[in-house]
């Protein structure tokens, strides 16, 4: 390479009296010798972001994708995209692949941080080593990475008025598993609106499949609800394919509101009513929180709560007992 190891350590070391071409130089030979650079180098290389999905097959997860993969680019930055899906590296394993490419900072939607049972110590050696990192939606309090999230008790007060508005009183929540925070947060909403009507509590679990959500909706209908709300579009679809399964129309018997409005769900028969996350700004606002830590700003590891909007279609409408009168 042609320089002396003081050079070397002058550009290790991060200090001046280095030409840009000359630490350039030794940063690209560390790289093709498969040397790891020091962490304060990190984001000299690449500029590479990992971008962490669980999925994508929730049709929610391509698009938070292209959101933030199309912000990082603006900002001069390239995602790398690792989803779980079955079969594939776990989260840790791809935190660990993604350390090694010397990312300049990670992007987790989905993730087990979400998860209050699951192990986190992948995401307390990130801490350890101070890396950028912007999470989405509900984590675990002790993580205290910045959050960017949907608001999920105005989501479900939304769409419990709604329904209720139309003279449903059985009104059910199909959410997912129990030590998933986001769904812990739409539960205490419902919990709060129900205990204020006085209406029966109806609550069931299930994995974000359609296949859950149609296995939770079959018990959900056999406690008589007329209206359910789920927590992704996915349990929605499987809530609505259980009612027709069980002879119930969709929405003359029972209505369903499903939470994303990913794509389709204008197509769906019937439309899909449905509480829609604002991903584009979410992605956005990610993605700036992600960058000015990079670039050395100060982050408060708080939570920006954005609001959703009910988009109403064909799956919702009047309860049984108003269509009789």
């Amino acid at each position: 390479m042609g320089v002396s190891e003081a050079t070397v350590s002058r550009v290790l070391n991060g200090r001046t009296g280095v030409s840009d071409a000359t630490r350039d130089a030794v940063l690209t030979a560390l790289d093709v010798l498969g040397y790891e650079r020091p962490t304060q180098l990190r984001g000299e290389r690449a500029r590479l972001i990992g971008l962490v999905l669980p999925e994508l097959q929730n049709p929610i997860f391509p698009v938070l994708a292209e959101v933030v993969g199309a912000a990082l680019a603006q900002r001069g930055f390239t995602p790398v995209l690792c989803t779980r899906t079955t079969g594939s590296l776990s989260e840790a394993d791809y935190v660990s692949m993604l350390l090694g490419q010397h990312v300049s900072g990670m992007v987790f939607a989905g993730g087990q941080y979400a998860e209050a049972d699951a192990s986190h110590a992948h995401y307390e050696r990130l801490v350890r080593r101070r890396l950028p990192v912007v999470l989405f939606n509900a984590a675990v309090d002790h993580l205290g990475y910045p959050r960017v999230s949907t608001d999920d008790a105005a989501a479900v007060e939304e769409a419990y008025a709604h329904l209720a508005s139309l003279g449903h009183a059985r009104i059910g929540m199909v959410v997912g598993p129990p030590d998933h925070m986001p769904t812990r947060r739409k539960i205490a909403a419902y919990r709060t609106v129900v205990a204020r009507t006085g209406a029966p509590e109806l609550i069931e679990h299930a994995m974000f499949a359609v296949e859950g959500g149609q296995a939770a909706a079959v018990r959900m209908l056999r406690q008589g609800a007329t209206a359910l709300i789920c927590a992704s579009d996915l349990l929605a679809l499987g809530a609505i394919r259980a009612a027709r399964r069980s002879g119930l129309a969709v929405p003359d018997d029972v209505s369903v509101v499903g939470f994303d409005d990913s794509s389709l769900m204008n197509h769906t028969d019937p439309p899909l009513t449905t509480v829609r996350q604002p991903i584009e700004a979410l992605g956005r606002a990610a993605v700036t929180l992600l960058v000015n830590q990079i670039d050395g700003l100060s982050v408060p590891a708080d939570e920006l709560l954005f609001m959703p909007d009910l988009v109403v279609r064909g799956s919702t409408g009047p309860a049984p007992r108003a269509n009789n009168t």
